[in-house]
C-alpha cells in the first residue's frame, strides 16, 4: 500500500490556508512519527518549531516550507512564548498553512494547550495531533515499562523545572509512594532538590532510577542509579538535558527487557 493510499484511509482533511496544526513529533526517532502528523507536516508552509524536534523529523518537512525556530533551553528562549503564540496568528492570518512542532506531545509539558487558548482568541482554525510523550518512547527504548503489575500501579508525570525562587511546588508526599512510577521532565538541575524530597517523604535511598539521555536517539544514552546516588551520578555520568529522570521499581526490569541485550541473545 502506497503512502497516499494510507493518508486517504485517514480521513484527514488537507492543512487549510490559514489553518495551524499543534503537532507531536515524538521523542526523537521519526519512526514514531504518526502517519496524521506526518500527513500534515508534508502540506506546511511555515513550520515553527522547538529545540526537542529532531533533525530527522525536520528533514520530512518540505524544503520550500519556511522554519522558525522558537525553541527553549534553561536561561536562553530563542522567543517568548507569548511572542511564539503571536507568531502563530500571524503566519495564520497571513494565510500560511502552519505546522506548530513539538517534541513529545504538545499537551504534555509542552504548552499547547496555551498556543491553543491564543489561536481561539484570535479565530485562527487549528488542530491538534497527539504523539507519542518522552516518557513513553524513552522508557520503551531503555528497556522498561512504566507500569507492570509486580511492580508499579500507575504513573505520574512530573515536571521538574523550578520556579523563579528555586522551588518545585508539589505533592511530594502524594509522589513519594512505593509501587508507582515517577517521571520526572526537565528535572536534572535540581536532582538534589527531588533527591532530598523524595527521601523525607518516604521513598527510600536504594530505589532504582533510570536517567535517560536524548532518548530514542542515536545518542540514547541510559545510566540506571539509586536515589540515594542520584545528583553524584548526574554529576559523574556527566549528562545533559534532555534527560528524563524516571523513579520506581520498573526500572529493575531494564537489564531484563532491553531490547538490544534480547535480540543479542537470541541471535
Amino acid at each position: 500500500m502506497s503512502l497516499q493510499a494510507l493518508y486517504d484511509q485517514l480521513g484527514e482533511a488537507p492543512l487549510a490556508s490559514g489553518e495551524v496544526a499543534i503537532v507531536g513529533a515524538g521523542p526523537g526517532d521519526p519512526g514514531l512519527l504518526t502517519l496524521r502528523a506526518l500527513y500534515l507536516l508534508s502540506q506546511a508552509d511555515c513550520l515553527v518549531y522547538d529545540r526537542l524536534v529532531s533533525p530527522e523529523v525536520l528533514a520530512l518537512a518540505p524544503k520550500a516550507a519556511q522554519r522558525f525556530y522558537v525553541g527553549k533551553a534553561a536561561r536562553c528562549h530563542a522567543l517568548t512564548q507569548e511572542e511564539t503564540n503571536q507568531l502563530l496568528v500571524r503566519l495564520a492570518v497571513t494565510g500560511k498553512r502552519v505546522v506548530r512542532l513539538k517534541g513529545g506531545d504538545p499537551f504534555i509539558f509542552g504548552r499547547g494547550g496555551e498556543e491553543a487558548e491564543m489561536l481561539v482568541d484570535n479565530q485562527v482554525p487549528f488542530r491538534v495531533v497527539p504523539g507519542i510523550t518522552s516518557a513513553q518512547g524513552c522508557s520503551a527504548y531503555a528497556g522498561f515499562p512504566l507500569t507492570h503489575r509486580d511492580h508499579a500501579q500507575g504513573v505520574t508525570f512530573v515536571t521538574g523545572h523550578a520556579r523563579a525562587d528555586g522551588s518545585l511546588d508539589l505533592d511530594w508526599r502524594s509522589l513519594a509512594s512505593r509501587r508507582h512510577t515517577l517521571v520526572f521532565y526537565m528535572g536534572l538541575t535540581n536532582a538534589e532538590l527531588i533527591r532530598r524530597e523524595l527521601l523525607a517523604n518516604g521513598l527510600p535511598a536504594d530505589q532504582p532510577v533510570a536517567l535517560i539521555e536524548r532518548g530514542t536517539t542515536r545518542e540514547q544514552r541510559r545510566v540506571i542509579t539509586r536515589l540515594g546516588q542520584l545528583p553524584e551520578t548526574i554529576q559523574a555520568e556527566g549528562l545533559k538535558p534532555p534527560t528524563l529522570i524516571v523513579v520506581g521499581e520498573v526500572v529493575s526490569l531494564a537489564g531484563r527487557l532491553d531490547m538490544d541485550a534480547v535480540a543479542e541473545a537470541v541471535a
